[in-house]
């Protein structure tokens, strides 16, 4: 599993013009999924995002946590994350999870955000073209994989 993570000021994803989820301060997190993904994936990569001190203190340092800014969290699903550009013009997204296993691990990872009792939890809509835009507060971008098995 692959999470693009940006802490952002603001964030919101459109379907065919209309808003489909909309933040302030938190995290904008674009979720790819592979084929050997599983729950433990999830549980793993949910808890470290959750955890991350990214969020500047009184001091400037970034030293504070999701919890502690009482920030939110939108959540798209972008299975070009695993896209390989190692050979050719053309990537390839062999690497992507097909739908069937996809799809209920971004629902698990978005019901774990909730589970954890995050403000407010928005997603995009899983193979849909969406159009996002944020403002990347910092910039602050990490890119986490899960541990290799």
């Amino acid at each position: 599993m692959r999470a693009v993570v940006q802490r952002v000021s603001k964030a919101e994803v459109k379907i065919e013009g209309k808003s489909v989820g909309k933040i302030e301060n938190g995290f904008l997190i674009l979720l790819g999924v592979t084929h050997n993904d599983t729950s433990k994936e999830v549980e793993w990569l949910s808890n470290k995002i959750k955890g991350l001190r990214v969020f500047e203190d009184e001091e400037g340092k970034m030293n504070l946590g999701l919890d502690e800014i009482k920030g939110e969290v939108l959540i798209v699903s972008q299975f070009t994350l695993y896209g390989n550009c190692l050979k050719g013009k053309r990537p390839s997204f062999v690497n992507a999870a097909r739908p069937d296993i996809a799809i209920p691990l971004y629902e698990e990872f978005i019901d774990k955000f909730k589970s954890f009792g995050i403000s407010k939890v928005e997603t995009g809509e899983f193979g849909a073209d969406m159009k996002v835009s944020l403002i990347n507060d910092g910039p602050v971008t990490l890119v986490i994989d899960t541990p290799v098995k």
